[in-house]
């Protein structure tokens, strides 16, 4: 799994930040780059997030993934940024493309290079 910035948004001012991610199966996955608070992550819903870090040269690597859904809950949320906070994460890459549970899931699977991350 690798993060492959755009280049179709590179030097556009006024677009969101958008990336991309390749899973294992050469699936390329377009995510939107937000910051990692709790007020962002109350606002997802359906969608896969990725907790990302970035090192000082600006390389990324992704410490832990989750789905959202309508029923996932408040404490849920909290507990799962915590965690990823105190992994260093200080971005989450919101994947919204996925069209119900089970997409979102394939989606975790496919980017899992662990085998071991779960949804909250």
């Amino acid at each position: 799994m690798r993060e492959e910035r755009l280049r179709a948004t590179a030097g556009l001012r006024s677009s969101p930040a958008l990336s991309s991610w390749r899973g294992r199966s050469g699936r390329r996955y377009i995510v939107g780059v937000h910051s990692l608070s709790a007020a962002e992550l109350m606002e997802v819903t359906d969608a896969v997030i990725l907790a990302v870090r970035r090192d000082a040269g600006g390389a990324s690597s992704v410490v832990d993934m989750t789905t959202v859904g309508p029923r996932t809950g408040d404490e849920a949320r909290t507990g799962w940024l915590a965690k990823v906070q105190h992994l260093g994460a200080t971005e989450m890459h919101v994947h919204r493309l996925a069209y119900d549970d089970r997409e979102r899931r394939a989606v975790i699977t496919d980017l899992n290079q662990d085998d071991n991350r779960a949804a909250c």
